[in-house]
């Protein structure tokens, strides 16, 4: 009896290890390690870009999905999560699924470096600084005049940002994009201050 119930737990245990490793594991492979964002911070991004009601939000990495359940639930907004990891896609749809917004959110299983973003309002990105210079081009010849990007942790480096928050590292954007990078945001915010 002792011996059966070493046997469940030890099953137990490596199942859980199992999806623990998948969960952490894959995400490794397309270069990004899931890093959820805090509540706080995921609301200032989404209030820098000023989302409004039914507009599309994408969500690059969707992870646990909480940046495209605020989106709708708390700015009314319509929002996508692209998400590579079949363990994070898996959650996402889950918890979309029991959310109470799922006619306004969805998630999709695929890579964001082949997703297209035309239609996008807004883009929500919590990247590298590596994917970021990869995802610029791309972006700004697939974004629609007026649509906003926000990044998280990290700046487009040939962008000049619209706005950034120092206090939680955030670098919002509004197409097309205007060139300089920080140095022409700070240089240009130095004189306004004279």
């Amino acid at each position: 009896m002792i011996f059966q119930i070493f046997f469940v737990i030890l099953y137990i245990a490596a199942i859980l290890s199992l999806l623990y490793g998948l969960w952490t594991i894959v995400p490794f492979f397309y270069g990004l390690p899931w890093v959820p964002t805090a509540h706080d911070r995921v609301r200032r991004a989404l209030e820098m870009v000023d989302l409004r009601p039914d507009e599309l939000l994408y969500d690059l990495g969707a992870g646990d999905g909480r940046i495209i359940l605020m989106a709708a639930k708390d700015f009314g907004a319509r929002a996508i999560g692209i998400e590579a990891s079949p363990m994070q896609f898996a959650f996402t749809w889950l918890r979309i699924f029991f959310s109470g917004v799922k006619s306004k959110v969805s998630v999709r299983r695929e890579n964001f470096y082949r997703t297209e973003f035309s239609d996008a309002d807004v883009i929500f990105a919590y990247l590298t600084s590596d994917q970021a210079i990869r995802l610029q081009d791309d972006l700004a010849s697939q974004l629609k005049p007026g649509a906003r990007v926000v990044a998280v942790a990290f700046d487009f480096p040939d962008w000049k940002p619209n706005d950034f928050d120092e206090g939680y590292l955030l670098f919002s954007y509004t197409m097309p994009p205007q060139k300089g990078g920080m140095l022409a945001y700070f240089t240009e915010r130095e004189s306004e201050l004279e």
